[in-house]
């Protein structure tokens, strides 16, 4: 018995043996997109009810293939689309754009950066706190 055991793990640990490789693995292109950031406003501002919000990004293409347009998002719904000014994509760009702040609470903004050829940006989110206009809440920030 202890023989067959023997010849067993002997064939097994020459089955692994021929297993091993000596080539390297190919490594895994890795995936560069454009970039997209909120320069104003800052993440977790207050703001008052009614009122239009400026809103900054900076959209950025590492490949150097260029950004043709920014996409702005109100909780998930797209509200605005901005594009350079110069020509149809550049590699760096700023866009300002506008919201009016509607419903008390708290909304997400979301932007997106995309190449000419449809390559999106992974979404970066702020968070935007609405308060009542009322006198309640007068340490909130007009941004």
């Amino acid at each position: 018995m202890r023989r067959r055991l023997g010849l067993i793990s002997a064939g097994l640990l020459l089955l692994n043996a021929c297993n091993l490789s000596t080539t390297a693995p190919e490594p895994t292109p890795e995936r560069i997109v454009p970039t997209v950031e909120f320069l104003y406003p800052t993440n977790a501002s207050l703001v008052i009810e009614g009122t239009d919000v400026q809103i900054e990004l900076l959209a950025q293409d590492p490949n150097g293939v260029g950004v043709a347009r920014v996409e702005l998002y109100v909780d998930d719904v797209p509200h605005q689309e901005g594009a350079p000014q110069v020509s149809a994509a550049v590699t760096v760009f700023t866009v300002d754009m506008n919201w009016l702040a509607e419903g008390v609470g708290l909304h997400a903004l979301s932007a997106i950066a995309y190449r000419p050829d449809g390559t999106a940006s992974d979404a970066t989110t702020i968070s935007l706190q609405v308060v009542p206009s009322d006198g309640d809440n007068a340490t909130a920030t007009n941004p």
